[in-house]
């Protein structure tokens, strides 16, 4: 297959051509072609769509058509599987339309009292990591930032009980999209409200607009955050130091048995020994070959 090209004013004009008969633009993803679709996403992150998200898929990637002024699957299927696929950059915005995300502040709260009463300090007396050396901290799936803005708040309490003690947080997913709005820190006044109120307070920032209920992460905090997009299934993580610690959680429900077993063998390779893994509540290692031991539900110690 070869790449299909099409102008600037070409698109134009198919666009215009949608909003004037938006029917144009009904196309359908034949079983076919949502075969291949499910097939190259499984194959690239590990994600599966069975046949019954055929029409999520379908509704979400209209958008695309409409965007790249295509009229037909077929002309998309060429446009993200041909030679130039890959330069293209399309299986980003195709991955970002198929991928959910939810998350929320202090999620399985339980993590981060275990995390501030026994890793932390068991960290320090054992490796010294936050005092000898730079504690790095690991969001693996951050979606919209509110997981790994949680972390910095919990570790930027604890710090101030603990003399020189310094971190870093590393947030990472696959989509674009959510990093993006992540990187931004801007939240409705809803999102916040598990918070405790000393630490919103200290961490948001109200907007100046009344009339828009919105709160923003303080500068200070969203310094201590780095952003970075991050394939889960890909070999090599570009991610720096070894991690004392990593939240990769509700991640793994994604991805079948095998695939889970891979990801976390490849997460472990970038963890410091005796570093801390968490994983979802509804997520489970039993079974699995991997340099792990768990020290509490859903917490796991490197090996």
């Amino acid at each position: 297959m070869t790449r299909v090209g099409i102008s600037q004013g070409s698109q134009a004009k198919l666009r215009n051509a949608a909003e004037a008969d938006p029917v144009v633009f009904e196309a359908v993803l034949s079983g076919r072609d949502f075969s291949k679709l499910s097939s190259f996403i499984l194959d690239q992150c590990g994600i599966r769509l069975p046949l019954s998200k055929k029409q999520m898929l379908e509704g979400r990637l209209r958008r695309r058509l409409r965007t790249l002024g295509f009229n037909s699957f077929d002309r998309y299927m060429e446009y993200l599987l041909g030679p130039e696929g890959e330069k293209n950059a399309e299986f980003i915005h195709l991955i970002d339309e198929v991928t959910t995300n939810k998350t929320d502040f202090f999620r399985e709260s339980k993590h981060f009292e275990l995390l501030t009463k026994s890793v932390l300090p068991e960290l320090i007396d054992t490796h010294g990591l936050g005092v000898r050396t730079k504690l790095n901290v690991w969001s693996a799936g951050c979606s919209t930032g509110e997981e790994p803005y949680t972390i910095a708040m919990v570790l930027s309490e604890f710090a101030e009980t603990v003399p020189a003690y310094h971190f870093s947080v590393l947030a990472t997913d696959i989509s674009t999209k959510v990093l993006e709005k992540a990187a931004k820190a801007i939240y409705e006044s809803a999102q916040v409200e598990v918070i405790p109120m000393q630490l919103k307070k200290k961490y948001l920032l109200k907007s100046k607009e009344r009339n828009r209920n919105l709160v923003r992460v303080t500068p200070a905090l969203r310094a201590l955050v780095r952003f970075q997009r991050l394939n889960l299934l890909e070999r090599a993580f570009a991610i720096g130091q070894p991690m004392g610690v990593v939240f990769c959680r509700n991640v793994l429900i994604y991805f079948d048995r095998a695939t889970q077993e891979a990801v976390l063998k490849n997460i472990c390779r970038y963890m410091t020994t005796g570093g801390y893994l968490f994983t979802g509540h509804s997520e489970t290692l039993h079974n699995m070959d991997l340099p792990l031991e768990q020290c509490d539900s859903t917490v796991y110690r490197r090996l």
